[in-house]
């Protein structure tokens, strides 16, 4: 199991701990919980508390009141909250933020707080871990969720991310394909010039640490049989790590396909930040929510 191999891979990095910002929410702690019950990290619950504590030990009587791996800190409004959650990831008291029961905009309203916000100056993206059936590799999406029609430059800091976060998951170098409609370069669709053109801004070292090729089709990029079928040599065809799409539709489309209809399994956090972020939403398995924490403490520690 690949991603369980991430959760096992995080309960041995030690020093973790989670902000979440407005933690008064029964499937958030549900997934908190059993984070905690795995050993992942420890967590900060920034929020109106005698809510969280009604959750926390109304359905969990087991915690213990004094347990040291959680710590409640009260907040009158989502906005305090998300501050809060967000300037504890500032200060170093946390190495990963986790979004509660709050708007993603506001949380991200925070997060780039020019005062005590998490901006690098790159992009922020969207990086999805796929455990795909019958894929013996993970499969790497990036953007489902962040950048609408991202340009080329968004697109070279989305492959920074990605690659980035693909290494602290153990993939040493990995291969990316910047995807298109076709495999040839078509001056009428700029998703072909743009993978075209970080192809050879990786040749030429602009973009390091992996390697590029495109435009390539989905099939050529995960199937070798179709990639040889197209007559496609590459290091990259057939054997893509990363998927590079050209839009938020594309990401999103592709996104719900392999959860619904590949039944694969995954987890995501907004890369790009000066931590990970795990947006988790209501749609999301706990399962999935409790890989999005092990692959955000994963990369937390590359």
């Amino acid at each position: 199991m690949l991603l369980e191999s991430l959760i096992n891979k995080a309960t041995q990095l030690d020093g973790n701990t989670v902000a979440v910002a407005v933690a008064e929410d029964e499937e958030v702690i549900e997934a908190v919980i059993e984070a905690l019950n795995r050993g992942l990290a420890n967590f900060i619950l920034f929020g109106d508390k005698e809510k969280i504590n009604t959750i926390l030990h109304g359905k969990h009587e087991h915690l213990n009141e004094n347990n040291k791996k959680i710590t409640v800190v009260h907040a009158d409004t989502n906005a305090l909250a998300a501050e809060l959650a967000v300037r504890a990831v500032f200060n170093n008291e946390a190495t990963v933020l986790m979004k509660g029961n709050i708007p993603t905009s506001n949380l991200l309203k925070a997060v780039l707080n020019k005062e005590y916000g998490l901006r690098t100056g790159s992009v922020l993206s969207h990086v999805a871990v796929f455990e795909v059936p019958d894929f013996d590799r993970f499969t790497i999406v990036t953007d489902a969720g962040m950048n609408i029609s991202p340009d080329l430059e968004q697109k070279a800091q989305m492959i920074k991310n990605a690659a980035s976060l693909a290494r602290a998951i153990g993939i040493k170098y990995p291969k990316v394909a910047a995807i298109a409609a076709v495999e040839v370069v078509n001056p009428a669709m700029q998703a072909t010039i743009d993978a075209a053109a970080l192809t050879v801004m990786n040749k030429r070292g602009q973009i390091s640490g992996c390697i590029i090729d495109g435009p390539l089709a989905l099939d050529n990029a995960v199937s070798a049989l179709a990639a040889e079928h197209k007559g496609i040599d590459s290091e990259v065809a057939g054997r893509a790590d990363i998927l590079l799409v050209p839009t938020i539709e594309v990401g999103n489309v592709l996104y719900k396909s392999l959860i619904y209809f590949a039944k694969a399994k995954v987890g995501a956090v907004i890369a790009g930040a000066r931590a990970p972020i795990v947006l988790t939403s209501r749609a999301d398995s706990a399962e999935s929510k409790l890989y999005s924490l092990a692959l955000a403490i994963c990369s937390a520690a590359k």
